[in-house]
C-alpha cells in the first residue's frame, strides 16, 4: 500500500519509515459497501433476467440459427457479390445493412420452413434483385404456405426495427435510411400476387378477409400516403373477384398480414 501522507511504500503494520506516518488498515466493511452497491445496480438486470429468461434463450437460439445461412457456400458467395454490387452504388455501410436485412428476410422463410417440416435450399441472393430460398417440397395447406410466406415480412419488419431503433440511438442517417428501405422492401412484398409474399398469404384469406385487408391497406394509404399501399389495396380488390379463396377463415393468417400492413406503414411514416 501507499503512505497517504508521503506517497511512500506502507510496511506490513501500515507504518511509513520516510515520514513516520502511520495509516489506519483498510476497513473491509467499506470495501464490502462498494460491493454491496454494485450489487445492488445489478438485481434489477438480474430479476428482469430470470423473468424473462424465456425470452432471452429464444432470443439466443435465433440469433445462432441465424447464422447458419451463412455457412453454406452457395448463399455466402452471392451475398458478397451482392454487397459488392450495393456498396460500388451506396457505400459499404448501407449496402452491409441493406444485404443483412435482405438476409434476415430470408431466414424468416428458413425457419418457418424448417418449423413445419419442410426441406429448403439456404438463401441465394441475385445482385440488384433480392434473394430467395428453394423449397424441396410444397406446403401441406394453403394456410401453411401463407405462414412461410408471411415469415419473412416478420422477420423483415424487425430487422427494420432495429435498424430505426439504431438510429435513433446513434443520430447517424445511415441507420434510418436501412430501417426505411427495409421497411419498403417488406411492404412490396405483400402486394397480394404471383408468388411474392402477400399473395401466398392472401390464398389462405376468404373472400371476406381479403376485403378486410384490402381495406385496411387503404386506410394506411390515407394515413401515409405510401403509393405502395393503394397498389397493395388494388391488388387485394382484384383478388376479390378470384375463386381461389378458402371457405374456412384463417385468423391468424389475417392478423398477421393486417398487422405487417400496419406497422410497416408507421414505421415508413415515422422515419
Amino acid at each position: 500500500m501507499v503512505c497517504p501522507n508521503c506517497g511512500g511504500e506502507l510496511a506490513a503494520d501500515f507504518s511509513c519509515a520516510r515520514c513516520a506516518h502511520f495509516a489506519p488498515p483498510p476497513d473491509p466493511a467499506a470495501n464490502r459497501g462498494r460491493w454491496a452497491k454494485i450489487a445492488g445496480r445489478l438485481a434489477p438486470v438480474g430479476v428482469l433476467a430470470w423473468k424473462f429468461k424465456a425470452i432471452l434463450v429464444i432470443g439466443l437460439t435465433k440469433g445462432k440459427l441465424l447464422l447458419l445461412g451463412l455457412t453454406k457456400m452457395s448463399t455466402l458467395l452471392s451475398m458478397l457479390a451482392t454487397f459488392g454490387v450495393y456498396w460500388s452504388m451506396y457505400g459499404w455501410r448501407f449496402a452491409a445493412g441493406l444485404v443483412l436485412s435482405i438476409y434476415i428476410h430470408e431466414m424468416g422463410h428458413v425457419f418457418a420452413l424448417r418449423r413445419h417440416g419442410i426441406p429448403a435450399n439456404a438463401p441465394m441472393f441475385i445482385p440488384g434483385f433480392g434473394a430467395f430460398v428453394r423449397m424441396k417440397a410444397y406446403p401441406a395447406s394453403a394456410s401453411e404456405d401463407a405462414r412461410v410466406g408471411l415469415a419473412g415480412p416478420i422477420y423483415g419488419l424487425g430487422a427494420a426495427v432495429f435498424a430505426w431503433i439504431m438510429g435513433l440511438l446513434t443520430g447517424a442517417p445511415v441507420w434510418l435510411a436501412i430501417a426505411r428501405i427495409g421497411a419498403w422492401i417488406n411492404l412490396f412484398n405483400l402486394i397480394p400476387i404471383w408468388q411474392l409474399d402477400g399473395g401466398r398469404g392472401f390464398r389462405a384469406l376468404t373472400h371476406h378477409q381479403r376485403g378486410l385487408a384490402s381495406l385496411t391497406a387503404l386506410a394506411m394509404w390515407i394515413f401515409t400516403e405510401e403509393v405502395m399501399l393503394l397498389i397493395i389495396c388494388l391488388a387485394g380488390a382484384f383478388r376479390l373477384f378470384g375463386r381461389d379463396h378458402p371457405e374456412q377463415p384463417d385468423y391468424v393468417v389475417l392478423v398477421q398480414y393486417v398487422g405487417l400492413l400496419v406497422f410497416l406503414s408507421m414505421l415508413i411514416r415515422l422515419i
